[in-house]
């Protein structure tokens, strides 16, 4: 990092991604005085708290100076003139930032927590750092999952580094290099895959000068998958069985986009945890089968940290265990590490990227399970990371004879989600016209 001018470090989760950046940081600011102004750019709850707090822990960070960039938009104006090193903005701002300095940024160092979130090329986020990158004499990515689905999740993160000098100027050029096409439906393609083993050695051979990660030197921390499948109550077996021939049929004969797919595949992995909404966005509970089997493990396992799909999860788990405490703030970080909170709810979206909660506790229970397996890698990655001083538990609530055991066999076998997630719905539309 203090070398190159441009650093893609893919390490695993809990491997000290922000403490190494912060090193080479600090010396880029204080010793080699080569730089100035730092831009941070993270998940909205990292922004928060967990790049300052890391600075707070080491001494050998003490002097570094954070500003953090969020709020309303004079409290992010305020910010931004605060004399400060490191300036942390949250990834939504992005295009407000841009635009605010009409994409004349005043930093000569950019630093991109999470790199995956900008890895579609065609994000207002992506777009609007592009026009910036020849502002930053430094660059540095940061990600465990720099390839969550597949090898196309690359391009745009490694643009953020070299503008396309390594893997083509174009997302069109680097398909049309190195890929083929892997699933589609009446011609229209929904994912790629490597024409080859060769090509994915070539990809690999174009970074490797710029993009680092590290295998050994470090202590894995072990983790258990539990798998709890739990009975449907036979009414709601049967609401479910309805749920999915209406959901099913209502497609009539169209295609399966990944629209229609997620309306259908959000209803009935509603109904697999006990609720769901209607037209009006209310909700009704259907079953408590998932609260029962959270109720058993809470009893034996304290404490827990528990990732919810939606809002009725959310409520319908407060109203159970009202000692329960959301995930919101960096004050719930630190009562969650100091051992305050017996549960805490968390949404794998928000609260899966860098967040250090290893410190709390050791057991996760998925009350919702998720298509995406990099918010999946991620969310665990809160206990399973180095500090880590217990086996971690990680219980699936599974149930049985729902969408959710299609959601369970694509992340154990780490399939793309959204692909995953059209074929489930497919393969349901075959077995019911069947």
């Amino acid at each position: 990092m203090i070398e190159l001018p441009a650093v893609g470090a893919f390490l695993q989760m809990g491997q000290g991604k922000t403490a190494t950046t912060l090193m080479a940081l600090k010396d880029l600011l204080y010793d080699y005085v080569s730089i100035s102004k730092v831009l941070v750019i993270a998940p909205k709850k990292v922004a928060e708290d967990t790049w300052q707090a890391e600075g707070r822990k080491w001494d050998d960070f003490r002097d570094l100076r954070f500003s953090t960039v969020m709020g309303t938009p004079k409290e992010r104006r305020m910010a931004l003139e605060a004399d400060a090193d490191i300036y942390v903005i949250n990834r939504e701002n992005v295009k407000w930032l841009c635009e605010l300095y009409k994409y004349r940024l005043p930093f000569d160092a950019l630093v991109v927590d999470e790199s995956t979130s900008f890895k579609n090329h065609q994000a207002v986020r992506f777009k609007a750092l592009k026009k910036c990158l020849g502002r930053f004499k430094k660059r540095i990515i940061l990600t465990g999952t720099p390839r969550p689905n597949t090898l196309m999740d690359l391009w745009a993160q490694v643009y953020l580094l070299d503008g396309g000098q390594r893997l083509g100027k174009t997302i069109t050029a680097y398909r049309r290099t190195y890929f083929v096409p892997e699933k589609q439906y009446q011609g229209i393609v929904y994912s790629y895959k490597c024409r080859n083993k060769e090509c994915e050695k070539a990809i690999y051979d174009k970074i490797r000068d710029i993009c680092f990660t590290l295998k050994d030197g470090y202590k894995e921390i072990p983790a258990e998958d539990n798998f709890i499948y739990v009975q449907l109550p036979e009414k709601a077996k049967r609401n479910y069985m309805q749920m999915l021939k209406e959901q099913v049929l209502s497609l009539g004969d169209e295609e399966i986009t990944a629209l229609s797919a997620a309306a259908v595949s959000n209803k009935l992995l509603q109904m697999a945890n006990g609720a769901i909404y209607d037209k009006d966005g209310q909700y009704t509970e259907i079953h408590d089968a998932k609260l029962e089997a959270l109720e058993e493990i809470y009893e034996a396992n304290k404490p827990l940290l528990v990732f919810y799909s939606y809002k009725s999860d959310l409520e319908r788990i407060r109203k159970k265990f009202p000692e329960a405490r959301t995930l919101d703030s960096a004050e719930d970080v630190d009562a969650w590490n100091r051992g305050e909170i017996p549960l805490l709810l968390a949404h794998p979206a928000s609260a899966g990227y860098g967040l250090n909660l290893q410190d709390g506790g050791s057991t996760i229970v998925w009350f919702g399970l998720t298509w995406s397996l990099e918010q999946y890698q991620q969310a665990n990655a809160r206990l399973k990371r180095q500090g880590q001083k217990h086996q971690v538990i990680i219980h699936h609530l599974i149930a049985r004879g729902t969408i959710d055991e299609q959601v369970m066999k694509a992340i154990r076998s780490k399939a793309e989600g959204q692909a995953a997630m059209m074929d489930a719905v497919r393969m349901l539309k075959e077995n019911i016209h069947g």
